[in-house]
C-alpha cells in the first residue's frame, strides 16, 4: 500500500484482471521457492516509524502536505491521514554497532522532522495513539490527498455493504462507537520492525517472530487512551483490527494469522490468494518479474507478522519479515532498544535446537499477543517451561532478556551495543514503565487533562530521555 495508484474506482473486470495477474504471479512464486531463487543476504534490518503531526494546544493538524513539502526527505512519506507521516530507515546488517546506525539515521531524520514542523508552528510526535484525537476529526476531509486512500475507504465499505465500522474495546472502561470510513485506523500509529531472511532460515524465523510477538507488545505497550477512554496498554491492536474490519470470518485483514508457517513463506502468499479477495485491483504495467499485483495484493493483509517480497541492489528478489506489533515511540532510544530486543530473541530462538513452535502451541502464541496488548507488562503469559502462566515482567527480565543477549552476541553484535540497548529494555521493564504505564500515571496525578498529557510527552520525547526515566 505504500504506492501511489492511478484511479479510485474500479468496475469489474478490473477485479477479474488483477485476479489473473495475481494468480499467475503466485505461481510465478511458488516457482522461486521452490528453486531457491531468494538473496542470499540475510540478516538485514530495517524500520518505518510512523508519527503525528501535532499543533502547540497538542491537537493533530492535518498539513502533511506542507511538511512533507518542507522537509523535502524520500525517507518520510504521507499515511492514511493528513496528520501522520512515515519515516523509513535504510536497510543496515546487522552487524557490528548496527544499533547505534539505526539510531543515528533515525535521530538525524527526526531532528529535520522536528525542525521543518517548528517553522510551520506544529511539533511532531512518536506515540501509539494520540490522546487528544477526536472521532470527529477522523473524517474524510483528513484523509491524504493520495487516490489509493480514497479506494481503500471506498472497497472496504463496499465489501462491508456499506455498514459502518465498529468500535467495541472492553479495557479498563468500556467503549462502543460507529464509524463511518476507514479513518479511525488512522489513530494507530506503528513502529515496524523488518528483517531481511533466507530462505533456508525462513520458516524458523517467522515462527520465532510470532512466538515473541506478545513480549514485545507488552515491553513497548504505549496506547491506552482512545477518545477520551482508558481502554487496552497497547489499544492500538484492537483498534487497527476493527477499523478495517471486513465482517465476520477468520480471515480477517488484520490478524495474527491462522497457524505457524511450516514448510516455506509460500503457505501466507497461497493464502493470501485462496482466501483474500482483491481489494484495491490496480493493475499494473510493470515486468510480471517484480511481482508488482502479489506485492500490492500483500500489501491490503495487514498481518501482524507479515512476510515481504522485496528486491536487492542488483535485482535479486528477497524475502523480509515486517514485525507490526510495536507501537511508535516514545523516543528514539527506545524504539531501537525494542528493535535489538526482537533481532536477539528472534536470532536466539531459531537457532535451538528444538523450534520454538514445537513447545509454544500457536493458540497460546496468539493469546499471548491480546493478553499482552490488554495489560501490558502485568500480563499473564503462558511460556515453555513455566509453571503454568508467568507474569510478562518476570519472563522478560528471567528468560527473554538473556536469550536476547544470546542471540545478539551470535550475530556479531559487539558487548557495548549489547548492553546498552538491551540494558535500557532491562531497566524499562524492571522498573514497570513504559508507555503505557507513563501516561496512566501522569493521568492519575494530573486528571484527565489529555492536551496537557500530550504535551508533558511531547517536552519529555524531545529530550531524549528514555520513557522509564521520565518524571511523571
Amino acid at each position: 500500500m505504500g504506492q501511489e495508484i492511478g484511479q479510485e474506482a474500479f468496475d469489474p473486470a478490473d477485479f477479474e484482471r488483477f485476479a489473473t495477474r495475481l494468480a499467475d504471479e503466485t505461481e510465478r512464486l511458488r516457482a522461486w521457492f521452490e528453486h531457491d531463487r531468494f538473496s542470499r543476504r540475510g540478516w538485514t534490518a530495517g524500520f518505518e516509524m510512523e508519527a503525528w503531526l501535532v499543533g502547540d494546544d497538542a491537537r493533530p493538524r492535518p498539513m502533511n502536505q506542507e511538511f512533507l513539502a518542507c522537509l523535502g526527505n524520500d525517507l518520510v512519506v504521507p499515511e492514511l491521514s493528513r496528520f501522520n507521516v512515515e519515516l523509513n530507515g535504510s536497510p543496515t546488517s546487522l552487524t557490528a554497532r548496527a544499533f547505534s546506525r539505526l539510531a543515528d539515521e533515525l535521530d538525524h531524520t527526526w531532528a529535520e522532522c522536528r525542525s521543518c514542523a517548528e517553522s510551520l508552528g506544529a511539533h511532531v510526535a512518536m506515540i501509539g495513539t494520540l490522546p487528544t484525537i477526536t472521532p470527529e476529526e477522523l473524517n474524510l476531509d483528513n484523509i491524504s490527498a493520495m487516490s489509493r486512500y480514497r479506494a481503500l475507504n471506498h472497497e472496504l465499505l463496499r465489501m462491508r455493504g456499506g455498514v459502518p465500522f465498529e468500535l467495541r474495546i472492553d479495557g479498563r472502561e468500556k467503549f462502543r462507537r460507529t464509524h463511518p470510513d476507514v479513518m479511525a485506523e488512522a489513530a494507530a500509529t506503528s513502529f515496524q520492525i523488518h528483517l531481511q531472511v533466507r530462505q533456508a532460515s525462513a520458516v524458523r524465523l517467522f515462527n520465532a517472530t510470532l512466538a515473541v510477538s506478545a513480549p514485545m507488545v507488552a515491553v513497548s505497550a504505549n496506547s491506552p487512551y482512545l477518545f477520551g477512554h482508558d481502554l487496552w496498554a497497547e489499544t492500538r491492536i484492537p483498534v487497527f483490527e476493527q477499523a478495517v474490519c471486513v465482517g465476520e470470518g477468520s480471515y480477517q485483514r488484520v490478524t495474527f494469522g491462522q497457524d505457524y508457517v511450516r514448510e516455506s513463506l509460500l503457505e501466507l502468499f497461497e493464502e493470501n490468494l485462496a482466501h483474500y479477495p482483491p481489494l484495491i485491483p490496480a493493475l499494473s504495467d510493470a515486468e510480471p518479474g517484480a511481482l508488482p499485483h502479489l506485492r500490492f495484493h500483500n500489501g491490503t493483509i495487514w498481518r501482524w507478522n507479515r512476510p515481504l517480497i522485496g528486491f536487492d541492489h542488483d535485482g535479486v528478489p528477497h524475502l523480509r519479515i515486517e514485525h507490526r506489533v510495536v507501537p511508535a515511540g516514545p523516543t528514539v532510544e527506545d524504539a531501537i532498544a525494542n528493535a535489538a530486543f526482537y533481532y536477539g530473541l528472534v536470532a536466539a530462538l531459531a537457532s535451538q535446537a528444538t523450534p520454538i513452535e514445537t513447545r509454544l502451541p500457536f493458540g497460546a502464541a496468539h493469546d499471548n499477543f491480546y493478553a499482552a496488548a490488554r495489560d501490558g507488562l502485568d500480563a499473564e503469559l503462558y511460556w515453555p517451561g513455566a509453571d503454568g502462566r508467568v507474569e510478562a515482567q518476570v519472563l522478560i527480565l528471567d528468560e527473554l532478556l538473556p536469550l536476547a543477549h544470546e542471540g545478539l552476541e551470535w550475530l556479531g553484535i559487539p558487548e557495548a551495543e549489547r548492553r546498552g540497548y538491551l540494558g535500557l529494555v532491562e531497566s524499562r521493564v524492571a522498573s514497570g514503565v513504559n508507555g503505557a504505564t507513563w501516561q496512566r500515571r501522569w493521568v492519575e496525578r494530573h486528571g484527565r487533562d489529555f492536551a496537557g498529557l500530550v504535551k508533558a510527552y511531547l517536552e519529555r520525547q524531545a529530550t531524549g530521555t528514555p520513557v522509564h526515566r521520565w518524571a511523571v
